[in-house]
């Protein structure tokens, strides 16, 4: 069995990654290319790391202590790391696999020069590149040389930032195994890297090449800036030649140098632009080979190019299937609910089957096509201005391709550009009563699909749910509902634009709204107060719940004195907000009901922040500061020129905003309310599908979309691969930033705030809530983590409505997504919260526990620096 070690490149393809590595897979890939030349070469197998893994001593002890270490203990993970390589590379090759190795160089010249290359099976995936994880050795010369670094190709599967990579990446470090692949060296002019899309844009139209003098290393070590090439549609659209002091050369006895470059040299390009249009296009035929953009390492020799590497570039986000070769511009549905999260299949497709246009998928996350709307100057105009009032930098985005010409088709007026993009218009003066009327109709028709969801399983639940769904959108769609919206909306927007004007006050609906009456998610943050008003005189009860990790610690609740009221306050809360959950738009999330541990830590800081009846003054003292605001704005305007009808009109709309304002929020629990019930029914449904043996566990539905999940309730069989191909897709979009604004070139368009009001180094958002308030930045990914003092200003990605009980024990906000009238901020402004939202990187670039200064009638964000307690200084 001596030649299972030992493979020729040309023998093995992108197929036998668990034979031969990552970049061993793709080097035999690239190899087969016609017209795309790989230096000659074979690999080492990942059966011979095996055997050398076996006969290594201690090997199995020190990778069960290296798997209970915590990424983040360095000195651990170094010492322990550095033991493994050593045993690795103290460990001798058998005979027979030295005799393996040593007849391939035979067969390639024993005293040529060579790379000795890693390729672990977990590199140059499309997931996960594991770029730099591992280690190259170039110019090595005769067999012994060779021999010496295959064994540290092995050791190098166990570098420190290997090691790490993989501990925080969740991968078991016996599941990764190491080839080695031994290439004849090539000694090029020119060396670099090639881009078949923009790293940095996303552009899959736009190719760049980076390249410099001598062997590649000297770019990839950083110890040169290369000369980059842009190249779209065959042509050199742009170039910075860079002065090239230094470059790294083969020595010929083996091993490699740094030397310096004539200075006439220096800043010559290292390749001319027909060479780069060359590189691209053999780039582009490598890509099309693999189906998906590459990153290309290359060199160039006397005679052309030969291609060393080829990996995917797996930081780009994917682009929507759109069927077509046309343009098409793609709006982020994401950040518009507040959950830029991925969603799993389940999650999205029921998105799409219950929402109000169509939507596409990509990257775990659902955008809609705008291209139409954009198209025809009226339907532009009305998309350009709601985007707008919700997210500036959507529709600096939007306006920022339009001013591209001919991406997007202009189209008459009378084209199929649809309505506007706010919906139905507020009548003059909308009817108070429709509220009540709204909030009464979605109950009732809950209500019907609770009692009608019970009754069916199998084929029949999914023609059910299809229908469901249609009466979903009915409600949704119900033109009572869009007036109601639209109008406390409009009288908000007229508020500030116009008190603006008249008395020269910015934001000042912010303080009009403090406490309006019917906001559901506003009471539901003051609810769980009163469901700590009830346990903060248990004691018990209360060291009980500091301990608590387990979900069914209601029923042990009851068991303690004091505890029976407890449970009843949590299930009280339960029953009428258990559907919510963070990331509540994906069904596949799980709801406070299934998982009530996640209200404890809010419960408890609930407990030990307030004081009892905080629920009923905090309302009270928003009403009264609401309706002082609400004199002084109407007396202020009587008191200017034509004073009488001003005050008249802003009074008008000061009640209109207070009646229809809070029904803002109703819609959304309408949808997570029904969401709820139908989890409940698809979950059954996937508990006999366990129970017949056709799924190992009921989650695994959430991998399927509706449609699939329909087609396996009938035919009784699921395709396990494609359960395991979701589950591994979902866990690499994690890693992906959803853009606002996405091209069909795969281009991400980030707008800008195109401000020059704020200070130096502030953190520029949008205006939502107003006022100042400095105080200790709290930076929460995650609601189950939140720990907060009263004072703390929360900072977080996105806030949905399952995050206001949050909002009542903070003194402001920041997140990096949203916009005027999205959940966070209707919220912040009820519960009168400075708040800044749409801080890009704000997770990052705030420091939790720094201080810091919010902003809530400018925008911004200023970052003070240590930490300390909030006050109000505005």
């Amino acid at each position: 069995m001596i030649e299972q070690y030992v493979w020729d490149l040309q023998e093995v393809d992108e197929t036998q990654v668990a034979v031969v590595g990552g970049k061993g897979a793709h080097l035999g890939g690239l190899s087969r290319i016609e017209g795309i030349r790989v230096p000659a070469g074979f690999c080492v197998t990942t059966d011979a790391f095996r055997r050398i893994m076996a006969e290594a001593p201690s090997i199995d002890d020190r990778l069960d202590q290296l798997s209970r270490l915590n990424p983040d203990d360095r000195e651990a993970i170094g010492t322990l790391s550095a033991q493994i390589r050593r045993s690795i590379e103290g460990t001798a090759i058998p005979g027979d696999l030295a005799t393996a190795i040593t007849r391939a160089l035979g067969r390639l010249g024993e005293e040529a020069a060579y790379a000795v290359r890693s390729s672990a099976t977990a590199e140059d995936l499309p997931t996960a590149s594991f770029a730099g994880q591992q280690d190259t050795y170039l110019n090595v010369v005769g067999p012994a040389a060779i021999l010496q670094h295959v064994s540290r190709c092995w050791a190098s599967l166990f570098t420190e930032r290997a090691v790490t990579y993989r501990q925080r990446n969740g991968i078991d470090h016996r599941t990764v195994d190491m080839a080695v692949v031994v290439q004849q060296m090539v000694f090029p002019h020119a060396a670099g890297i090639l881009f078949t899309a923009d790293p940095v844009t996303g552009n899959r139209k736009v190719a760049t090449v980076d390249a410099g003098f001598g062997l590649g290393e000297a770019l990839v070590s950083g110890l040169v800036n290369p000369d980059v090439f842009t190249v779209r549609d065959g042509e050199v659209v742009a170039k910075a030649i860079a002065a090239k002091e230094r470059a790294v050369q083969a020595l010929p006895a083996g091993g490699t140098q740094e030397v310096a470059i004539d200075s006439q040299r220096q800043e010559q390009p290292a390749l001319t632009d027909a060479q780069v249009v060359r590189l691209v296009q053999l780039g582009r035929r490598i890509e099309a080979h693999f189906g998906r953009p590459q990153d290309i390492e290359w060199c160039l020799v006397d005679d052309g190019f030969r291609i060393v590497q080829s990996r995917p570039i797996t930081t780009l986000f994917p682009i929507p299937v759109s069927g077509d070769q046309e343009n098409h511009v793609y709006v982020s549905v994401g950040h518009g609910q507040m959950m830029t999260d991925p969603m799993k299949p389940l999650g999205f497709s029921m998105w799409q089957l219950t929402a109000m246009v169509p939507m596409h998928e990509a990257g775990g996350r659902l955008f809609v096509d705008v291209t139409r709307r954009l198209a025809s100057p009226a339907s532009r105009a009305g998309l350009l201005d709601v985007l707008g009032r919700g997210d500036p930098l959507i529709r600096d985005a939007l306006e920022t391709v339009l001013d591209r010409d001919d991406f997007v088709p202009s189209l008459p007026d009378a084209g199929p550009g649809g309505p506007p993009a706010g919906g139905a218009s507020a009548p003059s003066e909308p009817d108070p009563a429709i509220v009540t009327e709204l909030i009464e109709r979605s109950q009732a028709s809950i209500a019907a699909l609770e009692r009608d969801i019970r009754t069916k399983t199998g084929p029949a639940l999914f023609d059910f749910l299809l229908e469901a769904f249609e009466e979903h959108k009915r409600v949704l769609s119900d033109p009572l509902s869009m007036q109601a919206i639209m109008a406390g909306m409009e009288a908000t927007w007229w508020l500030n634009d116009q008190l603006q004007e008249w008395l020269g006050e910015k934001n000042a609906a912010d303080t009009l709204t403090l406490s309006a009456p019917d906001n559901v998610t506003s009471e539901m943050g003051l609810a769980l107060l009163d469901v700590a008003d009830v346990i903060r005189p248990q004691s018990e009860v209360v060291a009980f719940l500091q301990g608590v990790e387990d979900e069914g610690f209601l029923d042990e609740l009851a068991k303690l004195p004091g505890g029976t009221e407890a449970r009843d306050a949590i299930e009280g809360y339960l029953d009428r907000y258990g559907m919510r959950c963070v990331g509540e738009i994906d069904i596949t999330r799980p709801r406070w009901r299934e998982r009530p541990t996640t209200l404890v830590p809010v419960i408890l800081d609930n407990v030990r922040n307030f004081e009892p009846g905080a629920a009923e003054r905090r309302f009270e003292q928003g009403r009264q500061k609401a309706q002082k605001k609400e004199q002084d704005v109407l007396s202020r305007l009587r008191a200017l020129p034509d004073g009488d009808r001003k005050a008249d009109e802003a009074k008008r709309m000061i009640d209109r905003v207070r009646t229809f304002i809070g029904y803002r929020e109703y819609p959304k629990y309408g949808i997570v309310s029904r969401y709820f019930l139908y989890k409940q029914a698809l979950l059954e449904e996937a508990e006999r599908l366990v129970q017949a043996g056709v799924l190992p566990e009921k989650e695994d539905i959430f991998y399927l979309t509706f449609q699939e999940l329909r087609g396996v309730v009938r035919s009784q069989q699921v395709d396990d691969r494609l359960i395991q191909q979701r589950k591994e897709a979902f866990r690499s979009y994690h890693a992906l930033t959803p853009p606002r604004v996405l091209t069909s070139d795969g281009e991400a368009v980030t707008g800008a705030y195109r401000r020059d009001d704020v200070p130096a180094g502030a953190l520029i958002g949008l205006a939502v809530s107003a006022g100042t308030i400095e105080g200790r930045a709290r930076v929460i990914l995650d609601m189950a983590d939140a720990d907060l003092e009263a004072g703390d200003i929360l900072v977080t990605p996105f806030t949905d409505p399952s995050w206001s009980p949050l909002f009542v024990g903070i003194a402001g906000l920041v997140t990096e997504v949203g916009g005027l009238m999205t959940h966070g901020a209707v919220i912040a402004r009820e519960y009168g919260l400075p708040a800044v939202v749409g801080v890009e990187q704000a997770t990052r670039l705030i420091r939790d526990g720094q201080r810091i200064r919010v902003h809530g009638i400018d925008g911004y964000v200023e970052i003070l620096g240590g930490a300390a307690g909030g006050d109000l200084v505005g």
